[in-house]
């Protein structure tokens, strides 16, 4: 099972047997008080810097959100993507909740993107998947609906086969069908890495597709949080 995706040149294959494929999450101006006023200023130029900075980092693919009050995501969200795709070439991750702003979004961006996200809430199955389909980009599925996020591994993974499933029934092959089993903070809930652990084990052996994760949620509001991260995140690959 391999995930390809395609900047303006360079190409990410995602897979088991593949390095771990990273994904730069910086252009977010969610906590990130100067990136959400340059975006409300229409001013693209740290999205650029922040963009050439974590390819340089090790980044393998993109994500691009500017999701913050007095921004209009249709109207931004294409063309940040185009500014990052002006300064490096890797693949892009689109980032956004809001459909209007990811069809124009799909329509700019040059290769194959990774569509970033939808659940397993019918409102965004409705929305977003026909979307990805037409475009014929990838999409991570959240484990999660709109109950929130389940506590148990079993209910994790029915929504994952929800997704996998309905994503299938409108032609998205299964190679282009990431799925996040989500990590949530040991702080709050000590079960919370085994939790996600084994719903990777479930999605991997009843699915197999290919996984995504915020690792380093499982730190959050913790001590010592590169000690937990490193950790979890060797047990998670």
């Amino acid at each position: 099972m391999e995930t390809e995706l395609r900047g303006t040149e360079h190409v990410v294959t995602i897979g088991p047997d593949r390095p771990t494929a990273l994904i730069g999450e910086r252009i977010n101006p969610t906590s990130r008080k100067v990136l959400a006023e340059k975006l409300r200023q229409d001013d693209l130029s740290m999205v650029a810097r922040e963009a050439v900075a974590q390819v340089r980092a090790g980044a393998d693919i993109i994500d691009v959100n500017v999701g913050t009050q007095g921004v209009d995501q249709s109207d931004l969200l294409p063309r940040a993507i185009a500014c990052v795709q002006k300064v490096v070439d890797v693949p892009i991750s689109i980032d956004t909740d809001d459909p209007k702003a990811l069809e124009e979004s799909l329509m700019v961006c040059q290769g194959k993107p990774l569509v970033n996200s939808v659940n397993g809430e019918e409102r965004a199955l409705e929305a977003i998947l026909p979307l990805v389909a037409a475009h014929e980009a990838a999409v991570i599925g959240l484990c999660m609906d709109d109950a929130g996020v389940p506590a148990e591994a079993e209910v994790r993974i029915a929504i994952a086969h929800k997704i996998f499933e309905r994503a299938q029934e409108i032609g998205i092959r299964a190679e282009n069908i990431l799925i996040d089993p989500l990590c949530l903070s040991v702080g709050s809930d000590s079960d919370a890495g085994r939790v996600t652990l084994e719903t990777i084990r479930g999605i991997k052996d009843q699915l197999g597709v290919n996984m995504t994760i915020g690792a380093s949620n499982v730190s959050y509001g913790m001590p010592d949080r590169g000690v937990i991260n490193n950790v979890f995140l060797a047990m998670v690959l």
